[in-house]
């Protein structure tokens, strides 16, 4: 719609001269559930840990040794129409040193290794998410009803610590096209959205 190309429009006047990222970060389905059920706790997470995950590696001198800035967009659905938490960041090919008085790119070409980003973000995410439960802050029912139980969710993050909190997109190579469309890159036909009208 035309807020959404004013938005990107918006954008397009903030770009510095540089190649830019698009990385993804995203959830297993076993937090997906949890986050379902706790979207304004668990979508915090997946903002504060993504952007923390970045920030830190970049700010290591054996990766970037500098100080970025980034857009993160929250999709929630995938293009199959189901549930689906995962965060766009767009990222520039470099940052400001740490004394502010130069900017560091990064190779050409390559912005992070996804493996390095994928481990730190699963473990910042995971010990976010246990604070989170700890704190009473998250609600369980349904089918994540057992979850209330402290063995229970222990046992969840156990086997999420075993499984891929993927970190993907365009990490190892600048995104082709200008920034706005790699976050905004599928519109949803409008043959596949309806609207219900429910009697209260």
């Amino acid at each position: 719609g035309q807020a959404c190309r004013d938005w990107l429009a918006a954008r397009q006047d903030e770009l510095l001269p540089v190649p830019y990222f698009h990385v993804v970060f995203t959830l297993p389905v076993e937090v997906a559930a949890i986050a379902f059920q706790n979207k304004a706790a668990v979508y915090a997470i997946l903002f504060r840990t993504a952007a923390e995950t970045l920030r830190t590696i970049t700010a290591d001198s054996r990766h970037l040794g500098a100080e970025i800035g980034l857009i993160a967009v929250l999709h929630s659905w995938g293009q199959t129409l189901t549930y689906h938490p995962h965060l766009h960041c767009i990222v520039p090919g470099g940052g400001v040193s740490p004394d502010g008085s130069r900017w560091v790119s990064c190779r050409p070409g390559f912005f992070l290794p996804v493996r390095v980003l994928s481990r730190l973000f699963r473990r910042r995410f995971l010990e976010e998410l246990r604070a989170a439960f700890d704190a009473h802050s998250l609600k369980f029912f349904g089918d994540t009803a057992g979850l209330t139980e402290p063995a229970a969710f222990t046992r969840l993050l156990a086997r999420a610590r075993r499984l891929d909190c993927r970190v993907g997109g365009g990490v190892t190579a600048p995104t082709p096209r200008r920034p706005g469309r790699a976050v905004f890159p599928h519109p949803v036909p409008h043959g596949r959205v309806s609207l219900t009208v429910a009697n209260e």
